[in-house]
């Protein structure tokens, strides 16, 4: 099954680090965040990917063209125009790289993939959000059910505490809101079956969590997952600075591969 990652968009919340790449190559821990998630994948034996471009997408081919450039030592001989890789970190991947255009939407972005995916099931994830969820159960879970899409649904964190005021005015505490406050969301990590497409009906404007999702869940096609583990989207430089932070303290909880 292969899996489709959306990675075109500005990611304007990130401020400079989207100046000068794509948010899927923002690090965590040295790596770009699509790698992670790529990595996510493979530990459960999927190793095809689709990956839609769009933003800088240019960046994100001159990664995988040079991967062993970027992940190994290399002896560059300029006089006989050779190069040697020495330590060579592989990856079992196949990666198709699909320009889907500056300004198109999330399911316009998978229109552009459906010459690649034929009629066979697929998964579809966000380039900007790490989990531990366990996708080969998610697949599972997918295979018993006659749904059009599975969905992963996560409870995000809350952003801001509370405070605890008594009758005058006064606060004597600060608390955090617990995550289920702001109910469930949908957090990727899904599986699609083909007829999908039949639902992306506005070519590159269609935004797939809006008509589509909401037209697949009035049919009662679409199965949530629900996931209460780890989950984050990279979506501002304080959630980079708190994944970096999980990474270097060694709490990284969405690394599952040795």
């Amino acid at each position: 099954m292969k899996v489709v990652i959306l990675a075109g968009g500005m990611g304007t919340r990130l401020g400079e680090e989207t100046d000068v790449r794509p948010k899927p190559m923002v690090e965590i821990g040295g790596k770009p965040i699509l790698w992670h998630i790529m990595k996510s994948y493979s530990h459960f034996g999927f190793n095809e990917f689709v990956i839609l471009l769009g933003y800088k997408g240019y960046l994100i081919k001159e990664y995988f063209a040079n991967y062993f450039l970027h992940q190994g030592d290399v002896t560059i001989d300029l006089a006989n125009n050779s190069v040697e890789v020495h330590r060579n970190k592989s990856e079992p991947w196949k990666v198709t790289l699909l320009e889907t255009g500056l300004h198109s939407q999330t399911g316009g972005r998978l229109l552009a993939a459906r010459d690649y995916l034929g009629d066979e099931d697929f998964m579809l994830t966000y380039g900007d959000g790490v989990s531990d969820v366990d996708i080969g159960a998610l697949v599972r879970h997918h295979d018993k059910h006659r749904a059009l899409v599975t969905m992963t649904t996560v409870q995000p964190e809350p952003r801001f505490g509370m405070v605890n005021a008594d009758e005058n005015g006064f606060i004597h505490a600060f608390k955090e809101k617990p995550p289920g406050d702001l109910g469930w969301i949908n957090g990727g990590f899904m599986v699609c079956r083909s007829k999908v497409f039949d639902y992306l009906l506005e070519g590159e404007a269609t935004i797939f969590e809006r008509g589509p999702l909401e037209n697949i869940a009035r049919d009662g096609l679409l199965l949530n997952c629900p996931h209460s583990g780890f989950w984050k989207c990279m979506d501002t430089l304080r959630d980079k600075v708190q994944l970096n932070q999980l990474w270097d303290q060694g709490g990284a909880s969405w690394k599952k591969w040795d």
